[in-house]
């Protein structure tokens, strides 16, 4: 997964744990079309301010995953969930009802995280 896509799954998961205004600054640099130096001016702060805001918020993301591991969590869920719907189409393609069990067992897996 690429950086950009990563900030973006981790803000989506603990985003909220933020503050408004964090989160607001957060959005507008990191997926908006404001630069550090936008963002300064708007928010009434230094650009190397912003900076270090993102950057500490950036880290502060990345130690809740740490601690919670919810977006890791939810990767391999949907890594799980794309293996039995090709389990799925297999038994469609081919009849094999065998493929129940390893569908069965993905599923316990997916349950028991």
């Amino acid at each position: 997964m690429d950086k950009l896509g990563r900030e973006s799954l981790l803000y989506d998961f603990y985003g909220e744990l933020l503050t408004k205004r964090k989160q607001e600054i957060y959005e507008n640099v990191r997926f908006g079309d404001l630069s550090l130096s936008e963002a300064a001016a708007a928010y009434g702060v230094s650009r190397q301010g912003i900076h270090d805001m993102i950057r500490r918020t950036d880290e502060a993301l990345e130690a809740y995953e740490a601690k919670l591991g919810l977006v890791e969590k939810y990767l391999s869920d949907r890594k799980d969930v794309q293996k039995i719907r090709e389990l799925a189409e297999e038994i469609r393609n081919t009849g094999d009802i065998s493929l129940l069990d390893r569908i069965t067992a993905l599923a316990r897996q997916i349950e028991e995280r």
